[in-house]
């Protein structure tokens, strides 16, 4: 008994009681202090803060990146030798876990569900600044690269992000959950944008091919655009309350970088995307030969830049999880999908109109049905709040089934 009383994490009911935990066995004693209403006092006002600091490897790896590209410049070219190019290859993958590191901290300092967007935003310029590099540099069957990476974005998110996520977190768990209102605003716009950007394309007939019309494309980019800005508006601003992750956690460390780190992540972050996409288009031969020699379609492309992107987004996915931050989870998923779409795909419209690359969007039958069945059920599975193991396994599965589909057609 501390101050006349002793009290508990839910003392109070309109009011807040400010104080310091002392340990006893199976008690809590909490030291009370001056009492404020609740209304006055923030979530972070009772929790500990401990700033974030970036590690050094964070701080080292955009530099070796942007020097990696000095030297490529210089004469060093990856296709020269396989040792060359498997270093430029691991300093490239380095540099794209810490340009997510650094959108984590951004992330971090803004919040909620800010936060995800931003690393979705990360993600989207590091995929298209490696389609474009490779669309420059593959010639002939750079038409199809970036149908096949918005497609295999798509159905990593979709089916190996989410896959993983309801997996592991219901493993540990049992049951979490989601806000439907949230998710199933982003699974429609997810589909919409999925189907009249790869699917209709095959039944359009003022093309040959699965492609569009100049003023085709240029509507679908319009609308994808138009429907990715109403999506963050409703994210941020209207609706801002449906993707906020339930509090889970009480009391504890609330973890936010300095100023000093937040503005060094933001330059940072600038750099190592700089580098990622100049190295990119330094690998591009290279990666073409790798995939030729192995047996595998060219379209397979697609899968290994869509992998290397969405892996430290899917780690960062699947931890959050693992947390029971579910909702975090699916806010990074289907914030990345989306912005896959709505972003990508009117950048890559404006360097068609500019190039001239006459690019192919519309994907394969099976392609087509893996498509479908994946946001079916996506639906499903994350339509009424709360998600079990079982979940996880079936997207899983339709996960492993693309993969088969994209190494063998």
């Amino acid at each position: 008994m501390v101050g006349g009383r002793a009290v508990t994490a839910g003392d109070g009911v309109g009011w807040e009681t400010i104080g310091v935990h002392v340990p006893f066995p199976r008690w809590t004693i909490r030291a009370s202090l001056p009492r404020v209403p609740a209304h006055q006092v923030s979530r972070d006002s009772f929790m500990a803060t401990h700033h974030i600091q970036n590690p050094v490897w964070t701080l080292v790896v955009p530099v070796v990146g942007l020097v990696a590209v000095g030297a490529g410049a210089a004469g060093f070219s990856p296709a020269a030798s396989g040792a060359i190019a498997t270093l430029i290859a691991l300093i490239l993958a380095a540099c794209v876990f810490a340009a997510v590191h650094h959108a984590e901290i951004i992330a971090a300092k803004v919040g909620e569900p800010l936060g995800s967007i931003v690393l979705a935003l990360a993600v989207t310029v590091l995929e298209v600044g490696l389609i474009l590099s490779l669309m420059l540099g593959a010639g002939d069957g750079g038409a199809t690269i970036a149908r096949d990476t918005v497609y295999s974005a798509i159905m990593i998110i979709t089916t190996g992000i989410v896959g993983l996520s309801l997996l592991f977190g219901s493993r540990r768990h049992h049951e979490q959950t989601i806000r439907i209102r949230g998710t199933s605003s982003a699974l429609s716009v997810l589909s919409v944008l999925a189907v009249i950007t790869l699917i209709l394309p095959n039944f359009t007939v003022a093309t040959h091919g699965p492609t569009f019309s100049t003023v085709q494309l240029l509507m679908v980019a319009l609308t994808s655009l138009v429907l990715y800005c109403a999506f963050l508006f409703v994210q941020t601003v209207r609706h801002r309350e449906y993707f906020l992750p339930e509090d889970q956690d009480g009391d504890g460390v609330h973890d936010v970088p300095s100023q000093r780190t937040f503005w060094s992540s933001a330059v940072l972050l600038c750099v190592a995307l700089a580098a990622v996409i100049l190295l990119a288009k330094s690998l591009s031969p290279v990666l073409a030969g790798v995939i030729t020699g192995a047996g595998l379609p060219f379209s397979f492309t697609g899968v290994i830049i869509a992998t290397v992107v969405l892996l430290p987004e899917g780690i960062a996915a699947v931890r959050a999880a693992l947390a029971n931050r579910l909702q975090v989870s699916i806010n990074l998923a289907l914030g990345s999908g989306l912005a896959t779409i709505g972003l990508t795909i009117p950048a890559v419209a404006m360097a068609d109109l500019i190039g001239g690359f006459n690019i192919a969007l519309g994907v394969s039958p099976a392609q087509t049905v893996l498509l479908v069945l994946a946001l079916f059920v996506s639906a499903l599975t994350l339509g009424n709040g709360r998600t079990n193991i079982l979940f996880g396994a079936v997207h899983l599965s339709i996960f492993a089934m693309f993969l088969l589909i994209s190494a063998v057609p």
